[in-house]
């Protein structure tokens, strides 16, 4: 069997965790950002873990992560 290929979009944007779980940073904040307040800018600058309808999604994209 050939090795299956990664999903180069995916792996830019999810990163596996310890726990099994992937986390992913948040929307919106790449442009047009004088609109928005200074506290929304700031919470969108961690990172969130996935929800639990999206991982079985996201593990067939990243099949060695």
């Amino acid at each position: 069997m050939p090795k299956m290929k990664t999903n180069r979009g995916a792996a830019k944007r999810f990163k596996k965790t310890a726990s099994g779980n992937f986390k992913r940073g948040f929307a919106f904040k790449s442009h047009i950002l004088t609109k928005m307040s200074q506290k929304r800018k700031r919470n969108l600058r961690g990172t969130d873990e996935i929800s639990s309808a999206d991982k079985k999604t996201v593990k067939r994209l990243l099949p060695y992560a």
